[in-house]
């Protein structure tokens, strides 16, 4: 059983970081390179948004991610018995 329970928690949390590294991949990669022409048509803060998220924006993101992941992980290890 406990063995059970360390495949599922290993399995979800792997998913957890498949998901939130393509969430970063997509702000890091997507808005910063390659939507940067039609991103660059906003501005933000007197800046293109397209050079924003290259410049900054991506930062910000992967710092939010920390976050979120820890929360996640918080929860996770509530769920599965870990937390002790």
């Amino acid at each position: 059983m406990k063995k059970n329970n360390a495949k599922a928690y290993w399995k979800e949390n792997i998913r957890y970081v498949l998901i939130l590294l393509a969430i970063w991949f997509m702000v890091s990669y997507g808005a910063g390179i390659l939507f940067k022409e039609a991103l660059n048509e906003i501005k933000w803060g007197g800046f293109k948004l397209g050079f924003w998220f290259a410049q900054q924006g991506a930062m910000y993101v992967f710092v939010v991610i920390i976050f979120v992941y820890v929360r996640l992980m918080n929860k996770l290890d509530k769920k599965y018995g870990y937390d002790k």
